[in-house]
């Protein structure tokens, strides 16, 4: 009885920490992101111009952008969609209890743990899906400043809901379509990109059978000392996340490897060597590497004489993105414009969704819109991440870092 009195004790204050946690970050959902119109933006290794004749800023908040030519306004929202198709993973809450603990939320401490998951599905993505891929219903998710992004969630899962009980109603040859399909008719390849969208996102889902899932990253985590409600460095998850992969048992995952750098050193022969690891008994296909660097940017704060090579890590087709972020508050860096960087933010919780069930609601894992962050604020500890399809991907990769 004393136990299960704790365990409620450890329960309450877990949906205590959740709702301070919510009214501490969720003002980041609704606040409007400022572009400069001058300069170009930049979002893992690709360019956007938004310049015009005019002068002064835009916001990704759409209320703008009909005020701006139609190329420019196209500009913007292709960005906008880029931005909205990444993978966005947040605090989340009330998802099954962590083993040897009993929390079922990581608001507060699993900040890291997530941009890292996040780095890690920007790799599965350019594996998978390439870089030119794009979440087809992006640009649905709303960003007005007239309701909060909670309360159009709520809206998008009940028209879902509906949907599917309307969908039951339908002759079964028809709701018997393929199991990626979202009510519209698409080619082949449509079908198959839509399929692993679902299926990356499913293997970061808050259950302990999710290859990538918080669960599993905490258990790997104990090696390195640490436990469900630490705070885990950017080092640390790079070696989380390196467990993680080589104990994928996913045959899809078969063809992917992480490689960590030792004191900020790649060695080329180390990588190339995971990189022809056998896949299968009598299989010798190369694969596909995720390179996480962790480094750090000066002493007590980041050094500016490192923003320019930030930029350039950002801007290569090779990046994957930054985990870092404020002093003791994770962020995933995915690109920058002037000197301020571009970044998801983790720290807003939301309801644990069942990534088992078909059909799983996708909206609450892409980010309705950028944040900025000036490059002075940023903690110097981070790891850098890269992926590398081939062999020839990497060697072409070592020599634009080098560049860098």
């Amino acid at each position: 009885m004393e136990a299960t009195g704790t365990d409620e004790v450890e329960k309450i204050k877990s949906k205590f920490m959740s709702a301070w946690h919510n009214m501490k970050y969720s003002w980041v959902l609704k606040t409007k992101t400022y572009f400069s119109r001058n300069s170009p933006v930049f979002l893992l290794g690709k360019c956007y111009h938004f310049k015009t004749d005019e002068s002064g800023e835009l916001s990704t908040g759409g209320s703008n952008f009909d005020k701006i030519n139609a190329e420019i306004s196209g500009n913007v929202e292709e960005f906008r969609k880029d931005f909205i198709s990444r993978i966005w993973l947040t605090y989340r809450e009330e998802f099954p209890q962590i083993k040897g603990s009993a929390l079922t939320t990581d608001c507060g401490w699993g900040c890291t743990l997530r941009t890292g998951q996040m780095l890690l599905a920007q790799g599965l993505m350019l594996h998978f899906l390439g870089r030119a891929w794009v979440w087809p219903d992006a640009l649905d998710i709303d960003n007005s400043d007239s309701e909060s992004w909670t309360a159009h969630t709520v809206k998008k899962l009940t028209a879902s809901f509906e949907a599917s009980l309307t969908a039951e109603r339908e002759p079964k040859i028809l709701s018997n379509h393929h199991r990626g399909t979202l009510k519209r008719n698409c080619d082949d390849n449509e079908m198959r990109n839509e399929v692993y969208h679902r299926k990356i996102i499913s293997w970061f889902g808050d259950s302990p059978l999710a290859a990538f899932g918080l669960h599993r990253l905490i258990e790997y985590g104990k090696k390195s000392g640490k436990i469900a409600g630490d705070w885990y460095g950017p080092a640390v998850v790079a070696h989380i996340l390196r467990k993680a992969v080589e104990e994928a048992r996913d045959p899809e995952l078969q063809g992917v490897t992480v490689y960590v750098a030792q004191d900020c050193t790649v060695y080329s022969s180390d990588v190339i060597d995971r990189q022809c690891s056998f896949m299968d008994s009598g299989k010798a296909d190369t694969k596909a590497v995720i390179i996480l660097v962790p480094v750090r940017l000066g002493g007590e704060r980041t050094n500016t004489d490192y923003l320019e090579f930030v930029k350039g890590i950002l801007s290569l087709e090779y990046c994957v993105g930054i985990i870092g972020g404020k002093p003791k508050q994770s962020y995933y860096f995915a690109g920058f414009q002037d000197d301020s960087l571009i970044y998801m933010d983790p720290h807003y919780c939301q309801s644990f969704v069942d990534v088992s069930i078909k059909d799983f609601p996708l909206e609450s894992f892409h980010c309705p819109s950028p944040k900025k962050m000036s490059f002075k604020k940023m903690d110097p500890s981070c790891t850098i991440g890269f992926y590398c399809r081939t062999v020839q991907d990497f060697e072409k990769a070592s020599e634009e870092i080098t560049k860098v």
